[in-house]
């Protein structure tokens, strides 16, 4: 079926109290535009169009990820139906799919089956409606004596007597065949809100003899927002499906219910997650890894069989199989360890690599090294990469040991094999196999602490 898509997301959203758009206010760490756009992607439509008027170049810039896109603005603010006119006419031929940028909680499977439904039964207009007595605020289907769709009350019109016989609400999402669309300019501009209604065009339809159709679908997925307690409902729901989703798969939560997963993350199997912990952006966690109580992995990579202890904040990094990391370890961008490397509590890394079997087990700065396999780095270790201007590179080759509390103050090498004694600051290249030591030779003054008692009492 060859259709094209809009999405209405020029509203003003003045609950959510906000200087950002509201379609830009996130849901698990994405826009809420974006989860709808993400639905839609998979249906392959001929065109998506996203009708914007608030904060306008906001929307352009935060979503021009999405080269597909095309955008109109509404320049008026006159509602829905004047939204569906400005947008058409970028459109190509073809059915439209009209939905709300507003309401993340849509899936691919709902408006896919809207899609079949729609061109099975060779409908002029389809929608969805949903069932749910505790809503108020939804516009009411309308049926007549046949049960056929008669058209829409908006709520605040309704009478008692039609809240009472029509439980159907309506879910803002729509399919409008060419035949209907031509009937947008008969919308009317509605005299208490100056505005034109999309809603409208089901009653126009209907009257017009056009086939018109509602589907059930589940009140949970066309919930919009409008405030930030909503925001929060909804972004709970996305969080409860994602943990469900990787519990189906062999991933095992402690708590489930305290525990973050972005909707680009992969988890491996047998891996299991404590509470706490927030895997954000496109984060991959391989097989059988444990990862401990108050850690947040962005935008990284973890390999298996790897333990993340508590208290540890990992950055668009890459850890090998094997290896592991923390408490309280900081692993900044670009840090990318090999296999069975320990990277232990208090130790901050940046734009450096560490090879198999390397380990920095507390208290260290390892930035712009490139460190390699089998090196053991001593309590209180630290590059000295910046000389106030510029950032240089320490390189350590494989099998090197550097004793605790030294600093390594680059551009420095150390050669394979090398050692480097405790408490030295190492300023010159280390050939391979050496010992490098700097500190003052030591002295033992005897006597030297009761003649300096003496000459205190004196």
């Amino acid at each position: 079926m060859n259709f094209n898509v809009v999405v209405l997301a020029a509203g003003r959203g003045k609950r959510m109290r906000s200087k950002t758009p509201k379609i830009l206010h996130e849901a698990l760490g994405m826009p809420m535009l974006q989860h709808v756009i993400n639905a839609v992607k998979p249906l392959n439509p001929a065109k998506t169009v996203v009708v914007i008027g608030n904060g306008a170049e906001s929307v352009k810039q935060r979503m021009a990820v999405e080269g597909h896109l095309s955008f109109v603005v509404q320049r008026q603010l006159l509602g829905t139906g004047d939204a569906l006119s400005v947008a058409r006419k970028e459109l190509k031929k073809g059915a439209i799919l009209v939905l709300n940028g507003d309401c993340p909680l849509i899936t691919t499977k709902t408006l896919r089956t809207l899609i079949q439904k729609h061109k099975r039964s060779r409908n002029a207009l389809s929608f969805l409606v949903f069932r749910d007595s505790s809503q108020a605020g939804y516009g009411r289907i309308l049926r007549d004596e046949n049960g056929w769709v008669a058209g829409i009350v908006e709520d605040k019109h309704a009478t008692p007597e039609q809240k009472a016989k029509f439980q159907e609400l309506n879910g803002g999402v729509y399919i409008l065949e060419a035949e209907v669309l031509k009937h947008l300019e008969s919308i009317k501009r509605n005299r208490t809100s100056g505005e034109y209604y999309l809603t409208d065009i089901i009653g126009i339809a209907a009257r017009n003899r056009k086939k018109v159709e509602a589907y059930l679908c589940s009140p949970e997925e066309i919930r919009g927002v409008n405030n930030r307690e909503e925001l929060f409902e909804v972004a709970d729901i996305l969080r409860k499906r994602i943990v469900k989703k990787w519990m189906s798969r062999g991933v095992t939560f402690i708590n489930p219910d305290a525990s973050f997963v972005s909707p680009m993350a992969h988890i491996g199997q047998d891996t299991i997650i404590y509470p706490n912990t927030y895997l954000e952006g496109a984060t991959k966690i391989g097989d059988n890894c444990i990862i401990f109580p108050g850690t947040r992995i962005n935008d990284s990579v973890i390999g298996n069989d790897v333990t993340i202890k508590d208290n540890t904040l990992i950055e668009q990094s890459r850890i090998g199989s094997g290896s592991s990391i923390g408490p309280f370890a900081h692993l900044r961008p670009h840090t990318v360890t090999g296999r069975g490397v320990k990277i232990g509590n208090f130790v901050e890394t940046k734009k450096s690599t560490l090879g198999d079997g390397t380990k920095a087990s507390h208290l260290s700065y390892i930035g712009d090294a490139v460190i390699s396999r089998n090196v053991n780095i001593g309590a209180g270790t630290i590059t000295c990469n910046y000389d106030g201007k510029n950032k240089f590179k320490t390189v350590v080759e494989s099998g090197v040991f550097i004793g605790s509390d030294s600093q390594l103050v680059a551009p420095v090498r150390i050669g394979k094999g090398a050692y480097v004694a405790a408490g030295s600051t190492v300023t010159k290249d280390v050939p391979a196999g050496s010992l490098a030591i700097t500190r003052v030779k030591q002295q033992n003054l005897t006597g030297w602490v009761k003649k300096k008692k003496s000459r205190v009492k004196s």
